[in-house]
């Protein structure tokens, strides 16, 4: 049989055909546009979602027997808040996950509901790209589209919808709304209450391996599959991805170098660091994972390539840099603010410590190891809770580079493990399809079969000890940054 996953991403949504035994068939990709329609704004249209994606699995199932396709389904951006009237037409643009205009509710959550309120419905504290702030800003600032509000959904959710018919969604997406009780996986009617919103305004939630219907007939019949082709729940972007690379169980480790940068751990307990500087989500495998997510990873590179030195040339950039754990130039990467751990929509990216002698070389190799600083941040509140890692896997499309692999496995001090399909959200969409139609019994079961690990860069003794001086330089740079953060603002 044939599965589909549908990675519903910020730039593109790309599509990935497996079949029964994890062999990957085809892959293709269609971009849609993104708006910045103010400052610090960031939307899409859901339609443009759902075109593509049409489009995208007619042109995945080119030259394949549709017949044998069985199911679909999803990882997606996280956050985002797409709002549909009584007709489920889509009442105006969907806010996204690097959306910074929630600055006042998310200020009004934290402060005047509290953080330990917060915390205690939710397992987290308002961050200004969660669901809950956006919901209270669209309260605010378009009450006549808040009042035509009959239901609230993420961004890979508005996709299952058009296929199926059915509002749904799954604990992993859930989780990052800040409207979820993640510890006993269902709806806070606490957070809905402060939100001014009812329990069914909410999609029907659904473990994330769990089908949710069949295609409709009609998108059946135009696609050219069986109608009897299950939708699976799916997941958030990370929560899949970390399926993908087998990062399910307890006590495995994930680190995505996307346009956001993540470190997920994955957790058969449930758990909770005392000033939530790490998301506390449930996982697409039916337990749980702590996740660090800072808000610019690759795309830091990508801004300094493209934007500042003007090169597309990433690998030849990065071959004039021989001094790892020497660089005396130290770069913030918190390009659209940054939300863990310091959950700080005014941080902005920073470089400290040219002087005359300071190379091109040096810059681009600041703004590599800014970025693992910055999921060491993470890593570090992970290790206030008693975890102990000594290894784990990598993804996204700046693990493609073996200088930045080589400098995250130093920089945290961890076996940087190079699985054979680094394909993410998708990968992990198409798994989770896989195990609603029963082909295996479980997400740990199908993981363990697909996910193989090719390669592992182990760190080195030395230059993880000067990556460790190096790192108790960094450290000190934010918090003396702050107070000039907020008068920049």
């Amino acid at each position: 049989m044939l599965y589909i996953g549908i990675d519903l991403g910020t730039s593109a949504v790309k599509l990935l055909l497996m079949d029964s035994e994890g062999k990957i068939r085809n892959i293709v990709s269609r971009e849609y546009p993104l708006y910045f329609p103010h400052p610090g704004w960031s939307e899409q249209k859901p339609e443009d979602w759902y075109e593509q994606s049409m489009e995208g699995i007619r042109q995945l199932l080119e030259g394949f027997d549709k017949s044998q396709v069985a199911g679909i389904s999803f990882g997606g951006q996280m956050h985002g808040l797409v709002i549909l009237d009584d007709q489920d037409n889509v009442i105006r643009p969907a806010i996204l996950w690097n959306d910074g205009r929630t600055g006042e509710e998310t200020d009004y959550l934290n402060n005047v509901i509290g953080r330990e309120k917060l915390s205690e419905y939710t397992a987290n504290i308002a961050f200004a790209g969660f669901t809950a702030p956006k919901i209270l800003w669209v309260r605010n600032k378009e009450p006549e589209n808040f009042a035509r509000i009959a239901k609230i959904m993420l961004p890979k959710d508005y996709i299952a919808y058009r296929l199926t018919g059915v509002h749904c969604t799954d604990v992993s997406d859930a989780s990052g709304m800040l409207l979820f009780d993640v510890k006993n996986r269902t709806w806070s009617k606490e957070m809905c209450d402060i939100c001014g919103i009812r329990r069914d305004q909410l999609a029907d939630c659904y473990e994330s391996y769990e089908a949710v219907g069949t295609v409709l007939p009609q998108i059946a019949d135009e696609l050219g599959i069986p109608r009897t082709v299950k939708v699976a729940a799916g997941a958030g972007d990370n929560a899949a991805a970390a399926v993908g690379t087998g990062t399910v169980g307890d006590g495995m480790c994930n680190i995505s170098l996307g346009t956001s940068g993540t470190i997920f751990i994955s957790s058969k307990k449930f758990g909770v660091d005392k000033n939530n500087a790490l998301h506390s989500f449930a996982h697409a495998d039916g337990s749980y994972h702590l996740m660090g997510c800072m808000l610019s990873a690759a795309s830091c590179n990508k801004w300094w390539m493209d934007e500042i030195i003007g090169t597309r040339e990433y690998a030849k950039e990065q071959e004039a840099i021989t001094k790892l754990g020497r660089n005396h130039v130290y770069f913030l990467p918190y390009l659209m603010g940054e939300r863990s751990p310091h959950n700080n929509p005014n941080a902005r990216g920073t470089f400290i410590g040219m002087t005359m002698d300071t190379t091109r070389a040096d810059m681009t190799q600041a703004v590599l190891e800014g970025v693992a600083f910055a999921l060491r941040d993470s890593l570090e509140v992970a290790k206030s809770l008693g975890i102990r890692l000594e290894r784990t896997k990598i993804c996204g499309g700046g693990a493609k580079s073996p200088l930045w692999k080589k400098m995250i496995a130093n920089i945290l001090n961890l076996k940087v493990d190079v699985i054979e399909s680094e394909e993410g959200p998708a990968m992990g969409g198409a798994m989770l399809a896989a195990v609603a139609c029963g082909e295996y019994d479980s997400v740990e079961q199908i993981a363990e079969k697909f996910v193989k690990v090719v390669d592992t860069v182990e760190p080195d003794p030395e230059l993880a000890a000067l990556y460790e001086d190096r790192y108790a330089r960094f450290k000190q740079i934010y918090p003396a940054c702050k107070p000039l953060f907020e008068i920049l603002s």
